[in-house]
């Protein structure tokens, strides 16, 4: 009997064997958890933003006519006073002879009607002329030296016009594009280029009213806006190919008027571009971190997504995990989340390996340092 009890035993383990069931074995998991607390963290603030010469300036004739040289190229650094295009400038050459010439007239008769009236000046005192005839020689007198005024005017002028044909650059920066070429007819409605001076730049983005209301419950009066925008925090430019700026930025303005369309404000922040890195018209985002206290941040680990919600692993007093659900905002660090509601100080929650905890599950809290 005994025989046939054991032949029946190796039978089955014979059977089990050769359909490879494995008995299941229970495998402890173990789990990392924190305390919540409160604390501070800066937040990354992020502004898409333009960039903008500190003086661009458009370049544009001052006087009409063919040009004759285009002195610089596209994207080319230029200095204050560098000739840029010179228009033809025969014409205001003689111009400026012509108006010289007049003043040479001017000054003749200016000179006859001098002698004229110191004359009849002369002979009014010795009673020999009326002083019909004096008071006519010292308004001739006086007309003559108007004219030599208006003669003279008009060979500033033309000396000015003259210096026009030589379009010199206002400022220091970068030639944009030019849509001329040499021999095109200009005129004061055409535009030449875009000089963009580029040693200091600007970064013009929009932040919304909110600011302004933030200002009004904090008391701040309009006197003190400059000092708030001196205390803001360094500003870094990231460009659209997730490129970082290597220098600085201060915020330097905010407008104080809302944009009725946009129902949004205009702020500027200046970079220093000493390497002529920068140029008008990038786009990119303008990041500021924002100091914030006493807020309950959990890493980002912690916090399982299920559908449309977040939940977090609460570890009870008997060791065991249940979900609660909370509301969270991005940090921007990539790392943490903010909780704004869920949670409070005190509660101790799992966060390496919330992704596989169940409800009820009894979770291992590993021993604190310096306990056997």
């Amino acid at each position: 009997m005994k025989k046939k009890n054991v032949l029946a035993c190796a039978m089955v383990i014979a059977t089990l064997a050769s359909c490879k069931v494995e008995t299941p074995r229970e495998i402890p998991s173990s789990f990392e958890t924190m305390t919540v607390k409160k604390s501070d963290i800066e937040l990354p603030y992020k502004f898409s933003a333009r960039m903008k010469g500190q003086n661009d300036v458009t370049i544009t004739p001052q006087v009409s006519g063919q040009l004759m040289k285009i002195c610089v190229a596209e994207g080319q650094q230029v200095k204050k006073g560098q000739t840029l295009f010179v228009i033809d400038s025969r014409n205001a050459q003689l111009e400026l002879e012509a108006a010289q010439a007049n003043l040479q007239a001017a000054l003749a008769q200016e000179n006859s009607a001098k002698l004229e009236y110191e004359s009849n000046k002369n002979l009014f005192d010795k009673k020999i002329v009326s002083s019909y005839m004096l008071n006519n020689s010292e308004n001739s007198y006086k007309q003559a030296q108007a004219a030599v005024a208006q003669a003279r005017a008009a060979v500033n002028r033309a000396k000015v016009n003259l210096g026009f044909c030589t379009i010199t650059a206002p400022v220091s920066g970068a030639i944009g594009s030019i849509p001329v070429r040499s021999g095109d007819q200009v005129s004061p409605l055409t535009e030449l280029t875009m000089l963009s001076g580029n040693t200091t730049m600007f970064a013009e983005f929009s932040v919304n009213e909110g600011i302004v209301e933030e200002m009004v419950q904090s008391g701040m009066k309009a006197t003190e806006v400059s000092k708030y925008i001196n205390n803001l925090p360094e500003a870094t430019f990231v460009m659209k190919n997730g490129t970082e700026y290597p220098h600085k930025g201060r915020v330097v303005s905010l407008t104080g008027v809302v944009n009725d369309a946009t129902g949004s404000l205009t702020a500027k922040v200046s970079f220093p571009n000493p390497d002529g890195h920068l140029y008008s018209g990038i786009q990119g985002t303008v990041v500021m971190n924002f100091a914030e206290k006493n807020l309950i941040v959990i890493p980002q680990n912690a916090v399982v997504r299920l559908q449309d919600k977040s939940l977090v692993y609460k570890v009870k007093a008997d060791s065991t995990a249940t979900a609660v659900e909370v509301t969270t905002e991005d940090t921007g660090n990539g790392k943490e989340f903010i909780v704004t509601s869920g949670l409070n100080v005190g509660d101790r929650i799992v966060t390496t390996g919330a992704n596989n905890v169940f409800e009820g599950q009894k979770v291992l809290v590993p021993a604190e340092k310096g306990q056997k």
